[in-house]
């Protein structure tokens, strides 16, 4: 079974940072990207970061790009991302995700979405 656990949200002033972690475990696939997703009160889900298992390879959404970095641990099976210079905009929820992966289309626009997802963890960015 592919779990995936979230963690590492909280409450930040503006200008700050924040590190989000996803333990993974289950993932029976070879070649796959793990990706971080956000979704505020009534937006659509945002695909920001996600890196490839195979190579390390790393894609970033433009709104996150220069402030963000996604990171893996193999040892700890973990994928961390990074948070630095957080905007107000930023607050939502948080959430991980795996699945098979395409460099071409990384956060699956095209694909109808990630398969399987972990809890969110909330993100609030004061001003």
């Amino acid at each position: 079974e592919v779990q995936l656990q979230a963690s590492g949200g909280g409450l930040v002033q503006a200008g700050g940072s924040l590190r989000l972690s996803c333990t993974t475990s289950g993932i029976y696939f070879d070649d796959y990207a793990i990706a971080w997703f956000r979704q505020a009160p009534g937006k659509e889900r945002e695909g920001l970061s996600c890196i490839s298992s195979s190579d390390g390879a790393t894609h970033y959404a433009d709104s996150v790009k220069g402030r963000f970095t996604i990171s893996n641990d193999n040892a700890e099976n973990t994928v961390h991302l990074q948070m630095n210079s957080l905007k107000p905009e930023d607050t939502a929820d948080y959430y991980c995700a795996v699945d098979v992966y395409f460099p071409s289309d990384p956060f699956h626009t095209s694909y109808g979405g990630y398969t399987y997802w972990g809890q969110g963890t909330q993100v609030t960015v004061s001003s």
